[in-house]
């Protein structure tokens, strides 16, 4: 309930004490700083007690008449309550709004202005409006948020109301939740409103009507294209903390030349090197490289609709990764001084588990905001950082070790976007021979047919279409010789070949391992195949360990960051640049977008950058990004991204439009895609029924000019690297709409999700997946002394190959973080958003994809526990589950949010 309202008698020093909460921290500070610093998660346990004691011993003014415009008709009174979300710093900071001016302002009911706005216009052609006043009215503490109210004077003939205009006293922003009318008109704002000495002009906000461009009403067309013009900004200055501007730049910010040369970077978007764009930060030039924009120790400018850090509590994702990377990883950094040691034993990896690592002890906060790797103290100086057993292992202690398990995975694991079908004979490299040496594979027919074992001829293989295989040769060879020259490195070009057996799992066949020429020495390529002799099955161990560490980085760099995070950061731009907040497809994207810009720049901060945790722990350290790069120019398309797409470019399926999907699988038992189609599908016909309602002839797509001109955007400058490309879809239907709108709202739904949550199961165990290799094999160029090592002690060689120990914990605890599920995680199909439940039809078709994501529950549920599905039901096989769409928060090994919030 809303507490009693106070008398306006009260002083004015009471006044200012009452809104101690409201608002956030200072203007002048940056967007995410705040919600950031360890002070705040430090005082994060008290938030309750303070919100509740401040509601105990206040109330509200009481209702104050609205100043309204003059009419000569009568008018009636239309009452409003606008609700307000509490920032976290400004509920624990304990100061004043803004001191005696605000104090002041709210005693005089001059805390928000608000104008509403008809959809008809005057009879002389004027718009017309009616202002109130808003006053502070009470502290809701069953949902949290501070309510505002305002009653309007609204003359007879004012009309339907369209939007309304408000403008913010105060002196800090706010953020607005919602605006509801007592006529059933609302407005859901989810924004926050800058203060008017931050900001000039009003802030629009329209009802939760969704309009097409052509049929927006008279009044409103002005107020529809001066809300897009604010969020485009002019491509000029640095960017602040109030701007809610929408921008392109290329990735020239994760170097730090002003640091060290050594940590100069290429720039990452155009000719040379082509990437996706990310949000412009205008940020200063580094005098030690023109080309390199300069660090900051804060996040990096996102516009502030972006920044939700600062109203979501301390587990919400961006959080909790700043607290790794900015808190947990140093400490872990200094609790180990010999940076390059490895793992002695085996038994030293468990005790990471059973034992934990002690590390000084950090600032107070961080063990409630990430409880379950930071364990508390073990004293007054230390505490201990323990990791929990991944779910893999707990089941299994040792399916890391086994050949079906590491085939296994390629379908129903961590990195189900590489397999693909070999349709050509024999394997050749596109690479320049002059350069990398020889083309052609040296996995021959025969090695095929011997490792198949007289089930059938190669040519029978080959034509059945039973050979599979992982092919990171082309894209790594370039920078063998680059990461060898790096401390602590290794990586070769790698082929992994796999035969699928009656059964329908994969058999590993070989493995090819190859080094370019280098300071006078030829191409150097070995095969390895599973074997009977401990010589041979070492060297096999190791080369799997090899594969597998080009997997990880290709996982993380490609399938993970580049795929969804980089890909889908211009389509967030485009749409708020090019799609008013009433544009119906707006609508429809904006909850697979949010959070997503907060925790990229994150991730440009400390994660992609130079020396980041990627670089310093993954196989191709320095050249990570470049690697990527090179991923994004040779590999990347739209049309792909969706998911039937995805699979028919790799061989793993085939158009039929017989079979439930539209596509029959290669691999009938192949996890991700089983349960991937059930999603895609149902995103599909979500976004069918949503685009005909609105879209019911196909001109109207054609003739939307945001639309166009949202799309052109995408691809010309989002993606303006590939914007002459023959793949790019037309966008003149609407079912060339519907393609392009379900392929975005799944990248960062089931994609990310698949390749996401599934992170600290699969590679908590880095032996698992090891994400570094750092020597090279025994039998490449042994001297005496490396090969006698190795034939006395092998197991001593893959520890040594594996991780360091600094570099093992810090990619376990980031892993943790990533694979975690806020408490308030917004997942797929689950609430609907109001501006869909204010049309029947929009909500009926909602509910019937709330539906089906329903049933996909019971039937992944049948689907893992069916003895016939070997790749998803075994003994001590992990369920796959990573596509059921509800969870809950923790690491859970399941769960599709709407959107890629961490």
């Amino acid at each position: 309930m809303l507490k009693a309202q106070i008398n306006q008698s009260q002083s004015l020093h009471n006044l200012i004490s009452l809104h101690k909460p409201f608002v956030s921290g200072g203007a002048a500070s940056h967007s995410s700083s705040s919600a950031y610093s360890p002070t705040t998660l430090r005082q994060q346990t008290s938030t309750k007690k303070s919100n509740a004691t401040h509601a105990r011993s206040t109330s509200t003014a009481g209702n104050i008449k609205a100043i309204a415009i003059p009419f000569l008709h009568k008018a009636t009174i239309v009452n409003g309550v606008i609700t307000i979300q509490p920032t976290i710093s400004s509920a624990l900071a304990g100061v004043s709004i803004g001191g005696v001016v605000d104090g002041v302002s709210d005693l005089l009911g001059r805390s928000f202005i608000l104008e509403l706005v008809s959809n008809d216009l005057d009879s002389k052609g004027n718009r017309k409006t009616v202002k109130a006043y808003a006053r502070y009215d009470a502290l809701d503490l069953h949902i949290n948020v501070y309510t505002y109210k305002c009653n309007f004077d609204v003359p007879k003939d004012f009309g339907e109301i369209g939007a309304i205009l408000v403008e913010n006293e105060y002196s800090k922003k706010m953020f607005f939740k919602t605006i509801v009318l007592d006529n059933g008109v609302t407005f859901t704002c989810e924004s926050w409103v800058q203060s008017k000495f931050d900001v000039s002009g009003k802030r629009i906000f329209f009802t939760d009507k969704s309009y097409l461009p052509s049929e927006t009403p008279n009044a409103l067309k002005s107020l529809r294209t001066e809300d897009l013009e604010s969020l485009r900004g002019n491509s000029e200055g640095e960017r602040k903390s109030h701007d809610r501007i929408y921008d392109y730049d290329v990735y020239n910010d994760l170097g730090a030349p002003d640091l060290s040369l050594s940590l100069a970077r290429p720039v990452l978007g155009g000719e040379q090197h082509p990437y996706p764009r990310r949000c412009r930060t205008g940020r200063q030039m580094s005098p030690k490289d023109p080309l390199t924009e300069s660090r900051t120790l804060l996040p990096f400018y996102i516009p502030c609709d972006e920044d939700f850090s600062e109203i979501k509590g301390a587990q919400f994702g961006a959080r909790s990764l700043y607290s790794v990377l900015h808190a947990v990883l140093p400490i872990l950094d200094s609790a180990f001084t010999d940076k390059d040691k490895g793992f002695p034993l085996f038994t030293d990896i468990d005790l990471l588990y059973n034992q934990g690592v002690n590390v000084p002890a950090p600032d107070n906060g961080i063990v409630s905001a990430l409880p379950r790797l930071v364990k508390g103290a073990v004293d007054t100086v230390n505490t201990v950082i323990k990791f929990e057993t991944p779910e893999t292992i707990d089941r299994d202690s040792f399916s890391w070790f086994r050949d079906e398990e590491f085939c296994r995975q390629m379908l129903a694991g961590l990195n189900p976007y590489s397999i693909q079908l070999v349709t050509e004979w024999p394997l050749m490299s596109k690479l320049d021979p002059e350069v990398y040496g020889p083309p052609e594979s040296e996995i021959t027919k025969e090695i095929v047919e011997k490792e198949i074992g007289g089930l059938m001829t190669f040519d029978e293989a080959l034509a059945q279409k039973k050979l599979f295989m992982l092919d990171y040769h082309d894209l790594l060879l370039p920078y063998v010789n680059k990461t060898r020259d790096l401390k602590g490195a290794t990586l070769y070009g790698s082929r992994t070949l796999m035969f699928l057996t009656p059964a329908g799992t994969l058999r590993p066949l070989a493995i090819e391992l190859t080094r370019p020429p280098s300071d006078g020495k030829p191409q150097w390529k070995h095969v390895y195949t599973p074997t009977w002799d401990a010589t041979g099955a070492w060297l096999w161990k190791l080369a799997k360990a090899q594969v597998l560490s080009h997997d990880s980085a290709y996982h993380q760099l490609v399938s993970h960051w580049l795929r969804t995070h980089c890909v889908t950061e211009p389509y967030i731009i485009a749409t708020n640049r090019h799609l008013s907040q009433m544009h119906p497809i707006k609508r429809l994207l904006l909850p697979h977008f949010r959070y997503t810009m907060q925790i990229n720049a994150l991730a440009r901060l400390l994660l992609i950058n130079a020396s980041g945790i990627i670089e310093l722990t993954f196989s191709p350290g320095k050249y990570c990004m470049q690697i990527c790069s090179d991923a994004y120019d040779q590999l990347w398309r739209f049309d792909h991204d969706a998911l039937p797409s995805d699979l028919i470019s790799r061989g793993m399926a085939v158009e039929d439009p017989t079979a439930p999907h539209g596509v029959k699988l290669t691999i009938e038992d192949y996890p991700f895609a089983n349960d991937g189609l059930l999603i895609y599908d149902a995103i599909k016909q979500w976004a069918t029924s949503y685009v005909n309602h609105y879209y019911p002839q196909a001109n109207l797509v054609e003739s939307d000019e945001e639309l166009q001109a949202w799309w052109n955007e995408i691809r010309t400058v989002g993606h303006g690297d590939k914007k002459d490309e023959p793949w790019w879809p037309q966008l003149k239907t609407q079912d060339d709409l519907i393609g392009i709108v379900s392929t975005i709202m799944w990248v960062p739904s089931g994609h990310h999700s698949a390749v996401n949550f599934g992170q600290y199961d699969f590679a908590g165990y880095f032996p698992n997946r090891p994400t570094i290799a750092r020597t090279k094999m025994p039998n490449e160029d042994p001297t005496d002394e490396e090969w006698e090592s190795f034939i006395k002690r092998p197991e001593d060689l893959l520890l040594k190959c594996f991780p360091s120990q600094i570099q093992a914990t810090q990619v376990m605890a980031v892993l943790d973080v990533l694979s975690s599920h806020s408490p308030d995680e917004e997942y797929i199909g689950g609430a609907i958003e109001p501006a869909w439940e204010a049309e029947p039809a929009i909500k009926a078709a909602f509910e019937e994809f709330q539906g089906r994501l329903n049933q996909l529950e019971s039937i992944i549920d049948t689907r893992n526990g069916d003895p016939l599905l070997s790749n998803r039901s075994g003994a001590g096989l992990v369920p796959y589950q990573l596509l059921k769409p509800y969870s809950d928060s923790g690491v859970t090994g399941k769960g599709v949010p709407n959107s890629i919030s961490i």
